[in-house]
């Protein structure tokens, strides 16, 4: 049997890597990647590893918490009749004399791969599709409308998506209530933000940059507040200040009020406006206040987004993330 191995960093997880996992795989009857730990990586091990371990779920994946060190050892402690180790940059040609493994590498056939990674790190939007796609909801910037019922935030959403050409993150809330109706629980504003979440997390692997968020949890929050008498679970708190957007549009409500058969609360717009933007400035968040018509707003709208620092580098969209 060939088992055979690769030792890197995935920071960040591009094309060229794939090009040379799929190229090992073809060599050998099992592989395991290990994925290492390094002081200067810019990306989260636990991340990186996660990328390796969804986008090849049929491989061994390992995170090697002690480096390339660890990774050797374990890969010398293997107790395969024939190992190979696979080397796509040739960073371990000084290895290429063990008697304990074969080694190969595909240096000149992959002379891409390393300024790939380099320019990925400069400037990963400039280079977007060169990205994995599990890499890509990370660096996404993410926009989220908030404000009361019927204030135009999902008529927003959309047309800003359309203009920004990417994709929106509809309202989970309401695809909830026309379901299981509005008879609410604690446990339903459970799944209603648990569902919120994965709906983002999904349309971000779509987004093209930009993602505009129909709502987020600060909005369940304050939901939470009004049917419960000012109570919210611990858990929405936790998830609403560990989720980071990069700008905050809150839409007020100067607009008529319309029933669309699930809303039922006109007479708490002006509170439930008032307890977001308290929420939003009490946390020193971002938010540009969108009134007017619907034209109004799609202008302010798209006014603040250009205003915004322009995407470029990968470090505020980590550290945010």
């Amino acid at each position: 049997m060939k088992q055979g191995f690769i030792l890197g960093t995935f920071d960040l997880l591009h094309k060229g890597h794939e090009r040379l996992i799929e190229a090992a795989r073809s060599q050998c009857d099992k592989l395991m990647i290990m994925v290492c730990q390094h002081p200067e990586a810019v990306v989260p091990g636990w991340q990186r590893y996660h990328w390796v371990k969804n986008s090849w779920p049929d491989l061994e994946v390992v995170h090697c918490l002690g480096g390339a060190g660890q990774a050797v050892a374990r890969m010398e402690a293997h107790m395969a009749e024939k190992k190979i180790l696979f080397d796509g940059l040739g960073k371990w040609s000084s290895m290429a004399h063990s008697a304990h493994f074969q080694y190969v590498s595909w240096k000149d056939q992959m002379t891409g791969q390393g300024p790939l990674t380099s320019a990925l790190r400069e400037d990963p939007y400039a280079n977007w599709e060169q990205l994995l796609p599990l890499v890509r909801p990370l660096l996404v910037q993410r926009i989220a409308l908030v404000g009361p019922e019927s204030c135009g935030k999902s008529y927003l959403s959309e047309k800003l998506a359309e203009h920004f050409d990417t994709v929106f993150v509809e309202e989970y809330g309401r695809t909830y209530c026309e379901k299981f109706g509005m008879d609410s629980t604690d446990l339903d504003f459970a799944h209603v933000a648990g569902g919120q979440l994965y709906r983002e997390d999904e349309m971000a692997l779509q987004a093209n940059q930009r993602l505009f968020c129909d709502t987020e949890l600060i909005v369940t929050q304050v939901w939470s507040e009004v049917y419960f008498k000012g109570r919210c679970q611990p858990w929405i708190y936790w998830a609403n200040h560990a989720r980071r957007y990069a700008h905050f549009l809150l839409c007020a409500p100067d607009i008529p009020w319309v029933n669309d058969g699930l809303r039922e609360f006109e007479k708490e717009r002006s509170w439930m406006f008032e307890r977001l933007k308290e929420e939003l400035e009490c946390r020193e968040l971002p938010y540009t206040l969108i009134s007017g018509s619907f034209d109004e707003r799609l202008n302010k709208a798209v006014d603040a987004i250009n205003k915004l620092p322009e995407l470029k580098t990968i470090a505020p969209q980590i550290s945010s993330f």
